[in-house]
C-alpha cells in the first residue's frame, strides 16, 4: 500500500500576512485527509483548508515574540520596503574607502544600472521613495524616480558611515599605513574604532532612527536608495541581529532587497540582494 501524507499551509492573503490583532489568538483547528493507494503512487491527495485565519508575528505561523518589533509602537497599517543600493560609484571603480564623503559621484555604469533598476520597478506603485542625500545615492534615487509624482524625500539617517581620514584613500594605502584600523574594519568592523567613535555600532542606532522615519510615514509601499554599510545596518536591525554580523550580509550595487512589516512593525525579510535585471530585462510584479 502506497499512502500520500500532506503537511498543511494556512490559506493567506498577502494582505493577512501583515496584520496583526491585539488579542492573543485561538487554538487553530485543521482537519487533514491522507489518501492510501494499492496501486499507483500518483494519486491525488486532498487536504481540507483551516477553519480559522492564522496569527501572524513577524511570519511565522502561530508563534508570539517570533520577531522584533522596530517602532514598538503600532503602526497605521502593514508596510512593504523596497530598498535599493545606488549605482557603481567613481570611488568604487577606483577602490577607494567612500565612506559619507560627497566627492563619489555615479558613474556610467552606476546611471545604467540605475535605469536597470528603474525599468525593473516600473510596474511597482510607491507611495514615495526615501533617499540618502549623498550623491551617488541621490543621483541614482533621481533616475529611478524620474517621471513619478511625488518628490523625493532625503533623509540624513540614510547616509553612509563617516569613516574620517579613512574616505578617499585607496584600499591598498589605507592597509598600509593605517594596518590597524584597515584591519579591524574588516575583519572586526563592531570593534573598529576611529577619533574615538565606533562607526560600526552608531551605524544600528541610525538604521533603527531610518525605520522609524519610514515606517511612520504615511503610505504602504516605499522606496529607499541607500548605501552598502547603512543597507547592512538596516538589514541586520529589521532581523534583529547584532553589529557583529555586519559582514555576513552582502549586496551588490543595484542590488533589490524587500521586507514587509505587520502592524507591530515586525520585519520580515522577502527578498535580498535581487540581481536579475542586472543582467536581463526582468521586471518585478509583486
Amino acid at each position: 500500500m502506497i499512502c500520500g501524507v500532506l503537511t498543511f499551509r494556512a490559506p493567506l492573503s498577502s494582505s493577512s500576512s501583515l496584520t496583526c490583532d491585539s488579542k492573543r489568538p485561538a487554538k487553530h483547528s485543521a482537519r487533514l485527509k491522507i489518501q492510501c493507494s494499492n496501486s499507483s503512487p500518483n494519486i491525488p491527495l486532498t487536504t481540507e483548508k483551516i477553519v480559522s485565519d492564522s496569527y501572524l508575528t513577524g511570519g511565522a505561523y502561530d508563534f508570539d515574540r517570533a520577531s522584533t518589533s522596530l517602532t514598538q509602537k503600532l503602526l497605521s497599517s502593514p508596510k512593504k520596503v523596497t530598498i535599493v543600493r545606488h549605482g557603481l560609484s567613481s570611488w568604487n571603480k577606483e577602490c577607494r574607502v567612500q565612506g559619507s564623503s560627497n566627492l563619489s559621484v555615479l558613474s556610467e555604469t552606476g546611471v545604467r544600472q540605475a535605469e536597470r533598476c528603474r525599468k525593473a520597478l516600473g510596474n511597482m506603485y510607491f507611495d514615495r521613495c526615501f533617499s540618502s542625500p549623498i550623491s551617488r545615492a541621490k543621483s541614482t534615487a533621481e533616475v529611478i524616480w524620474q517621471g513619478r509624482d511625488e518628490p523625493l524625500v532625503f533623509l540624513d539617517s540614510l547616509k553612509e558611515a563617516h569613516l574620517f581620514y579613512l574616505e578617499g584613500m585607496k584600499n591598498v594605502d589605507a592597509r598600509e599605513k593605517y594596518p590597524k584600523e584597515y584591519t579591524t574594519w574588516r575583519e572586526d568592523p563592531a570593534n573598529f574604532t576611529v577619533n574615538g567613535i565606533y562607526p560600526v555600532r552608531k551605524l544600528w542606532g541610525t538604521a533603527r532612527e531610518a525605520w522609524k522615519e519610514i515606517l511612520f510615514s504615511s503610505g504602504e509601499n516605499f522606496l529607499v536608495i541607500t548605501h552598502k554599510s547603512i543597507l547592512r545596518a538596516l538589514i541586520c536591525t529589521a532581523l534583529g541581529l547584532s553589529p557583529e554580523r555586519f559582514r555576513s550580509i552582502d549586496v551588490n550595487n543595484g542590488g533589490i532587497s524587500v521586507f514587509t512589516f505587520n502592524k507591530k512593525g515586525e520585519a520580515m525579510l522577502q527578498s535580498l540582494n535581487m540581481t536579475a535585471h542586472m543582467y536581463n530585462d526582468h521586471t518585478y510584479l509583486y
